[in-house]
């Protein structure tokens, strides 16, 4: 027909007999497959891109003839080509409804414009069709409503999330669990797990049931439960469970995993890990790691090898994260040639380290005084494409101030600044304790003050540093003084820093002085511990005269406790 057409006839098709012989096609065939064909063909045959009109017929027959994914290509491309713009898309809009055939139809294809804006990213425009839609008596599907929901939480906040709500409500659209599990999701995404408990209740009490994932993309109980484990408040989590008669699954127990064992209760922890299995529920990459890493965490490597075991008998694959970890808790041990391993059968498994990774491992060389090891590391970093990081370089400075190279570990500072790369405080801490420890003073302040050059603030760590350097070598004049100043600009001195004063002026037998820091102590706030209690002990038994009978610890004992 269409080759009959080309050879024999010779007629200007306009907008009107494109949408006449679209239709005529489809009431005559039911295939919307071969509208389609006439519609790309006719095209090419005006020279010309269609007209509005005659794309969104196209769209209602595509629609009636079950090629919705036809419809929605076309609807994205019409969408991209009015950019930002409402009038275009408003006018688009005229002309479906105007080019309509079955309300069904027509609601189908104004959901599908509403979620084709929602997939670009178009939020505001969405919302604005949405509104628009009332004036035909129509609102989007239920799923396109809670698309849509979705980036305006994300984007606008909850304010207008409610009030669009309340639009959905007006539009005969029930509130149901995926609704509700959006703004729980949110009020815990937020910090306001409270609000999300009081919708959670108020879900049962209307009589909608929320499962442990509600949603696809939002969870609902199991916000709620997270956030309270985050918060340190797994009781209320599991009151929650208990309250609405829940089988928990596998992510509200990695949530409670991950609590209990960033608290240290490994045996706890074992326990609910456990209980996993018996729930006929089965451990995943996740479960596992957080395991492994809350026993490197408390020092027992053994057992969080263990559960690396388990997790490859269990057939789950370590991530880089169970790696990492693994790695790091043997460094931080001395298992150095364990964490070597570790990392050369992540690489056989095609597992790519970065920054973190390499970090844990050059941390246990600088621990097993390793420094030519630490220097390769960074070599094997950056011939990986792996640019090193702040805490890369604290480390390699740690390292060297550990084996006295201090002044080399000063020449690095400086090579570091000098390529425009500023070390933290941490890194300039452990040099000026490495000057102050070997007396060298005048380099200590020469630093301190390029510190200040830089903008680096000091810590108290770094004022202790300086201090002890100070108490070691027996100057308390000028420690005292140094103490003054710092005082004096604000710094908040801790415990620490107080008994490095107190066991200085207790090593030069000036027990008075030491009592009257004490007292300081006390008067801001801060006990006295065993390293205060420790410090008068020596201090008063050097001061001890022959024909006292009362000991340095009875003595100290009354100082502590007068």
């Amino acid at each position: 027909w269409i080759h009959r057409f080309e050879s024999e006839f010779s007629i200007e098709l306009d907008e009107y007999k494109v949408i006449r012989i679209l239709d005529d096609l489809f009431k005559e065939t039911s295939d919307a497959s071969i509208a389609l064909y006439f519609f790309r063909w006719s095209e090419l045959w005006i020279g010309a891109e269609h007209s509005s009109r005659s794309i969104s017929r196209m769209i209602h027959i595509l629609v009636s003839g079950n090629m919705n994914f036809r419809a929605v290509d076309m609807l994205l491309r019409l969408v991209k080509r009015c950019g930002g713009e409402e009038r275009p898309l408003c006018l688009l809009m005229n002309d479906i409804f105007e080019t309509r055939s079955d309300r069904r139809v027509l609601e189908a294809v104004f959901s599908m414009l509403v979620d084709c804006c929602v997939q670009e990213r178009k939020v505001d425009m969405a919302l604005k069709l949405t509104y628009k839609m009332d004036q035909f008596g129509i609102f989007p599907s239920r799923g396109v409503c809670i698309s849509l929901l979705k980036q305006i939480l994300r984007i606008h906040g909850l304010e207008l999330a409610h009030e669009f709500v309340e639009h959905m409500i007006s539009g005969r659209r029930h509130l149901n669990a995926a609704v509700l599990s959006l703004f729980i999701s949110k009020y815990c995404f937020d910090g306001c797990f409270d609000k999300g408990w009081e919708l959670l209740i108020g879900m049962k009490q209307y009589g909608i049931r929320p499962d442990v994932v509600a949603f696809t993309d939002s969870v609902s109980v199991s916000s709620v439960i997270e956030g309270f484990c985050k918060v340190g408040k797994p009781e209320e989590a599991v009151k929650l469970i208990h309250y609405f008669r829940l089988r928990p699954n596998i992510f509200v127990y990695s949530s409670f995993l991950s609590k209990i064992c960033n608290e240290g209760d490994m045996l706890k922890a074992s326990t609910i890990f456990q209980e996993i299995f018996e729930l006929g529920l089965l451990p995943d990459c996740v479960s596992y790691t957080t395991m492994i890493g809350g026993y490197c965490k408390s020092g027992k490597i053994d057992k969080a090898f263990q559960y690396f075991g388990a997790l490859l008998k269990s057939g789950n694959l370590p991530s880089l994260t169970t790696y990492t970890l693994l790695i790091g808790g043997c460094s931080k041990y001395g298992n150095v040639g364990d964490a070597e391993a570790l990392l050369r059968n992540m690489k056989t498994e095609g597992l790519v380290p970065d920054v973190v990774t390499y970090n844990n491992l050059m941390h246990g060389y600088g621990k097993t005084h390793q420094l030519n090891k630490v220097f390769e590391l960074v070599d094997g970093m950056r011939s990986a494409g792996i640019s090193p990081d702040v805490a890369t370089y604290n480390i390699l400075i740690h390292s060297m101030v550990t084996r006295g190279y201090v002044d080399e570990a000063n020449g690095i500072i400086s090579e570091l600044v000098r390529r425009g790369f500023v070390p933290d405080a941490f890194a300039f801490t452990d040099v000026i304790g490495g000057f102050s420890k070997k007396g060298d003073f005048q380099e200590a302040f020469l630093l301190w003050f390029y510190m200040a050059d830089l903008r680096v603030k000091p810590d108290v760590v770094t004022c202790s540093a300086l201090l002890h350097g100070y108490c070691r070598a027996q100057r308390m004049g000028e420690a005292i003084v140094l103490f003054t100043k710092l005082l004096d600009v604000g710094l908040k001195p801790d415990v620490v820093l107080y008994n490095t004063l107190i066991h200085g002026y207790c090593s030069v037998g000036d027990i008075e002085k030491a009592c009257e820091l004490i007292g300081s102590m006390v008067q801001k706030g801060m006990l006295p511990n065993n390293s205060t209690y420790q410090a008068l002990v020596v201090g008063l038994e050097e001061k001890r005269f022959p024909d006292e009978d009362e000991d340095g610890e009875g003595k100290a004992s009354e100082v502590m406790f007068d």
